[in-house]
């Protein structure tokens, strides 16, 4: 289980993926603070290096869908990263916005922060070492969650850092094993965060009387929040924070 700080009484906790990415450009800090007035309970991001080995938070493995450069975030330096509008495609009145370090995120935005370590290699280049330096700079221990869909990537983390708590993601589309997440109990994981349609009632109940919080994404439909939570989800990851806090006050 989570600690305390990562759960609300009488509604689910409300992470607002990529921030309040509905209404404003994902994964920057215009969307972190807008999630933030729409009463989200925190923030999902996404962290990785780019080629110069800063963290950066960006989804993609290109530049190009969020800021037009076409260009690979990994052969790409901060120098140029820092340039890119990552705003306009959005809407105009976002133009000029930018890809943010990590560590802008956490000193910007004072609430729960859920860092999707970003690697799909056996070598992350560092990434998880680098996240886990910056929190505790940050001395946001307690309120960061690690999350990844690469057990590699939370197990490193577990040994760097086991107090600061993890979740395993996963996805229809991955393998067997990987979907049925048979490697949390080895990375000690607190929580689980499935696509939302693997979370079958009869799934919940079976990851909930293993001891998991469960979280899941990405859940924009305020009625298919509500049966997940009935069912015994505890987190909702939306592009909408604001319907699902207007569907939980």
């Amino acid at each position: 289980m989570l600690p305390a700080a990562f759960s609300q009484k009488g509604r689910p906790l409300v992470w607002g993926h990529r921030g309040a990415s509905f209404d404003a450009p994902e994964n920057t800090l215009a969307a972190f603070l807008l999630a933030r007035e729409q009463g989200a309970d925190g923030v999902e991001l996404d962290a990785q290096r780019c080629a110069s080995g800063e963290v950066v938070v960006l989804h993609d493995d290109s530049l190009g869908r969020t800021t037009g450069f076409a260009g690979l975030i990994a052969e790409t330096p901060y120098s140029v990263v820092r340039t890119l509008d990552a705003g306009a495609r959005k809407a105009e009145r976002y133009q000029g916005e930018r890809v943010p370090l990590l560590v802008q995120v956490l000193e910007a935005f004072p609430l729960l922060v859920n860092v999707e370590l970003k690697c799909d290699r056996w070598d992350d280049r560092g990434l998880t070492a680098e996240v886990i330096r910056f929190v505790r700079e940050a001395q946001a221990q307690e309120r960061v969650l690690l999350s990844s869909f690469n057990p590699l990537c939370l197990l490193r983390a577990r040994l760097l850092a086991p107090g600061i708590p993890r979740a395993l993601l996963f996805e229809p589309e991955q393998e067997w094993w990987l979907r049925s997440a048979l490697s949390a109990p080895a990375l000690e994981a607190g929580a689980l965060h499935p696509e939302q349609s693997l979370a079958t009632p009869e799934r919940i109940a079976r990851w909930r009387r293993r001891g998991y919080q469960l979280g899941c994404w990405t859940v924009d439909d305020t009625d298919a929040a509500g049966r997940l939570y009935d069912a015994g989800v505890s987190g909702i990851i939306t592009n909408r924070p604001d319907r699902m806090r207007a569907r939980w006050p």
